[in-house]
């Protein structure tokens, strides 16, 4: 398992995001343009416990490159078939030549929500441990490049954001019981995911952990991690940029909220709580 968590983040400002941010999604344009040219084929997988950013980091990958050659997939709940068929089932949804695909959960599924769940027998869940190394190998070998991203989301931060969620009048939908029956299993769920690390984080397909207690950074380190990983046409030194300390201003918007004329306390809540939104 690679951990990587890039320090030079730590003391971003919202602005300072904006625009690091830009500057990676310049290059995310550079490497979807190299796919399509050279007819490749990216496979993104984004697992983690609820509320851990998976779909927002997606987002916010997706959201200047060209629609016609990027595909996220979200598999929901899976027919009787689809479960019986598991690793058929997703390669189905893998990408064609020229085309990145980004999974919101993946084929893990069975080893971490499924499993703690009880939405799989034993017998499955042991069943795909053993072959999807194997699968993985067989799919890189015909020349699929993947990359399995975890966003490793702390208890505190994972209950800041079902509350937030939850007052929330445009994301409540977000939160459902089976969330919350979800993180009541935190335990079970963490036992799983150790045994996931250590069976199928490989030398040819290893983990990426990235931490996700502040989004906007994990959001940062995993765009950065895709253009590191990947040696496309025009790639540009992703060395890091030195920030500079810039002086705050007090105002902030959340949630498409401005807040304005904030004391220097109020404005560090506020953007404490815009790392998990």
């Amino acid at each position: 398992m690679i951990v990587y968590n890039r320090t030079q983040y730590k003391e971003l400002t919202p602005g300072q995001y904006q625009k690091e941010k830009r500057r990676l999604q310049i290059e995310l344009l550079k490497l979807q343009e190299w796919v399509m040219d050279q007819d490749q084929r990216i496979a993104l997988l984004f697992e983690g416990r609820d509320a851990a950013g998976k779909g927002a980091t997606i987002r916010r990958f997706i959201e200047r490159l060209m629609p016609k050659s990027v595909r996220m997939e979200e598999l929901g709940v899976p027919s009787p078939t689809q479960n019986k068929k598991w690793l058929k089932t997703y390669e189905k949804l893998l990408p064609e030549p020229g085309e990145i695909v980004f999974f919101d959960r993946s084929w893990y599924s069975r080893a971490l929500i499924q499993p703690t769940m009880n939405y799989c027998t034993e017998k499955q869940y042991h069943y795909f441990m053993s072959k999807v190394n194997d699968w993985e190998e067989s799919l890189v070998d015909k020349g699929l490049i993947l990359i399995k991203f975890y966003l490793s989301v702390s208890k505190h931060s994972q209950t800041l954001r079902f509350r937030l969620r939850e007052a929330s009048p445009l994301k409540y939908w977000k939160l459902s019981e089976n969330d919350l029956e979800a993180a009541s299993e935190w335990d079970l769920f963490t036992f799983y995911k150790e045994q996931m690390f250590r069976k199928t984080s490989t030398g040819k397909n290893p983990w990426i952990a990235i931490n996700s207690d502040n989004k906007m950074i994990a959001r940062l380190n995993a765009m950065r991690y895709v253009l590191s990983h990947i040696d496309y046409a025009g790639k540009k030194n992703l060395r890091a940029k030195k920030w500079t300390r810039e002086i705050p201003e007090y105002r902030i918007t959340i949630d498409d909220v401005f807040f304005d004329n904030l004391t220097k306390e109020q404005y560090e809540l506020l953007f404490s709580l815009q790392g998990h939104t």
